[in-house]
């Protein structure tokens, strides 16, 4: 990336970016060219679940729907992943829909045409769409596609609105398990100005795995998706809570480097 004096100046900032992988690395290279120091650790890991005889019977339907929507960049490279297998050629008739830009980007990427919603990046925003109105769904199926648990608004609403509302899930997250080292070698040693949890459940797995050590995070820099996790993270007891306008690295560097004083944690510069 080619940075302008327009773009946000992360000069030494010192990030931990808690993405699922590959996604951690990706922003960390991006953030990198802001001029950020990055680190990665995921909080969040990302399991395919086995394509049962339901979820393929799903699969092998979905012309039968007129809308799709995935509701995150896993749950549309899973989808891509399974369709190729059992697709020769994408199902015609469909509208597909991505719940945030990222989640689109990779829908198109693999020829499918994709929508999302121009402002807002979750299922409130979507769910905000004309074409997803109860009118404009009475005689319509909707599929979501998606992993195990989450919030339950989409379906529930989509459910009241639409026809026919059915899920694919097709992965489950779980919280990893990291040895006293390596939390020592990221919050301790590289002690991070600050942090990314990109969604409540991240945040969570972030709590969890640090209440018990002598990290003190709740005066780091804290970059959440929506105001909904960033009332969750004061509430938790963190005070500088930000929310992007969007979730592309330019945006999250813009709010990283954004007013307000940036923790200075440590005297020296960290090891690395």
């Amino acid at each position: 990336m080619v940075t302008h004096r327009s773009d946000p100046d992360l000069n030494g900032i010192r990030v931990l970016v808690c993405r699922p992988q590959p996604r951690a690395d990706e922003l960390c290279r991006e953030l990198a060219d802001f001029g950020a120091r990055t680190r990665a650790l995921p909080m969040m890991e990302i399991e395919p679940l086995p394509l049962t005889g339901e979820r393929r019977s799903v699969l092998l339907d979905l012309d039968h729907y007129q809308h799709v929507i995935c509701v995150s960049p896993t749950a549309a490279e899973r989808l891509i992943e399974e369709m190729d297998q059992w697709w020769p050629q994408w199902p015609l008739g469909i509208q597909w829909w991505g719940v945030g830009s990222g989640t689109a980007r990779i829908l198109r990427q693999a020829g499918l045409d994709c929508r999302s919603p121009q402002s807002g990046h979750n299922s409130e925003a979507l769910l905000a769409q004309p074409a997803l109105s109860g009118e404009s769904l009475r005689h319509s199926r909707v599929l979501i596609v998606g992993g195990e648990g989450g919030r339950g608004l989409l379906a529930e609403t989509l459910g009241r609105r639409a026809e026919r509302q059915d899920s694919l899930i097709l992965y489950r997250r779980r919280c990893p398990d990291y040895c006293p080292q390596v939390l020592q070698a990221h919050f301790g040693a590289f002690d991070p100005q600050a942090l990314i949890t990109l969604s409540g459940e991240t945040l969570n797995n972030l709590m969890r795995l640090v209440q018990n050590t002598p990290f003190r995070l709740h005066q780091r820099q804290l970059i959440v998706p929506v105001e909904r996790v960033a009332a969750q993270a004061r509430q938790a007891g963190f005070t500088d809570v930000r929310v992007p306008s969007g979730l592309t690295a330019q945006a999250i560097a813009g709010c990283i480097a954004g007013p307000g004083q940036i923790p200075q944690n440590k005297d020296s510069d960290p090891s690395e």
